[in-house]
């Protein structure tokens, strides 16, 4: 449960530490706060932590489910420090960069770089990867967080594919800045994405190919919820996305590019806070594949 209305949420798997990690970020982030948590029993993973927490104003979702999952740089969040929004920009990200260092390890040092004169990627204690970058205030205003999709191995050079597909499925969304890899570029191939952001349902999410050796494609440690007021927008989601039949289940689809989404109706959160409810509806939702909301707003006895 958010206190936003935002429509696609990021969610992070644990093995035991989601409410650990959570308390985590709103210690070294400004403007930071849990929302809520609860404990789900009867999962395949037994009893299931969850936890909602907001970085200024952007909300997570993250769950301890077992050890199923790890984190990689496949998807990493990338943090805008606008000195035109906030002269102690620059400091703040020293800050932060030292607090996610803290047990992590660089994956590039924090240092100048031909994008940024202050810019590094980090995976913090927990596996999860930032990337904090001073941006350039002349350009046009991002915000904090920004979802970064890095499209490796048999996926690279599908970043603009990709990004244009989604472009396609959701609503209110736009291209923002496209940057390719110029020739001289190698192992990259010219024309390919080396940088781009897109909107879809007003937030911004942004791409890359790499065609360096990575070990790490998308992997369900990271999930994109989707949040539906309706069956016909779940239907709708769940019809364009899920490419891979075998892995649907709980509201879980795997898309034609590797990555995880979950489609969910909004009124689900609220369910399963009621604790004389939440048993019933966990059962009931692990059971099917796509998510059926009248279904579950029968067994709660809103129908």
């Amino acid at each position: 449960m958010t206190t936003t209305q935002q429509k696609i949420v990021p969610q992070l798997w644990f093995d035991k530490e989601a409410k650990e990690a959570a308390e985590f970020y709103c210690s070294i982030f400004p403007d930071a706060s849990i929302i809520s948590s609860t404990t789900l029993h009867g999962t395949p993973s037994g009893d299931v932590e969850t936890v909602s927490f907001e970085i200024s104003g952007y909300a997570f979702a993250a769950i301890s489910a077992g050890p199923h999952f790890r984190f990689n740089p496949s998807i990493s969040f990338l943090l805008n420090f606008d000195p035109s929004q906030n002269p102690q920009a620059s400091q703040q990200l020293d800050t932060l960069w030292n607090a996610l260092s803290d047990g992590g390890t660089a994956l590039m040092p924090l240092g100048s770089y031909p994008f940024s004169q202050r810019y590094g990627w980090i995976q913090d204690r927990y596996g999860l990867s930032w990337q904090l970058m001073l941006t350039d205030p002349e350009g046009e205003e991002r915000p904090f967080i920004t979802p970064m999709l890095l499209f490796t191995g048999d996926m690279c050079g599908k970043a603009e594919e990709a990004s244009d597909f989604y472009l396609s499925i959701f609503h209110h969304t736009r291209r923002g800045i496209v940057a390719r890899h110029p020739a001289g570029a190698e192992p990259d191939q010219a024309g390919t994405i080396m940088f781009t952001d897109f909107m879809l349902e007003n937030q911004w999410f942004s791409a890359m190919d790499s065609a360096h050796e990575h070990s790490f494609t998308f992997n369900e440690a990271i999930s994109l919820l989707v949040y539906c007021d309706t069956q016909q927008q779940i239907d709708a989601h769940w019809e364009k996305l899920s490419a891979v039949p075998e892995v649907e289940q709980c509201g879980w689809l795997k898309d034609r590019y590797g990555l995880s989404w979950q489609i969910v109706p909004r009124a689900l959160d609220a369910m399963l806070q009621d604790p004389a409810k939440q048993d019933q509806i966990t059962q009931a939702f692990l059971a099917m594949k796509k998510l059926d909301v009248d279904e579950l707003r029968r067994l709660y006895g809103e129908g």
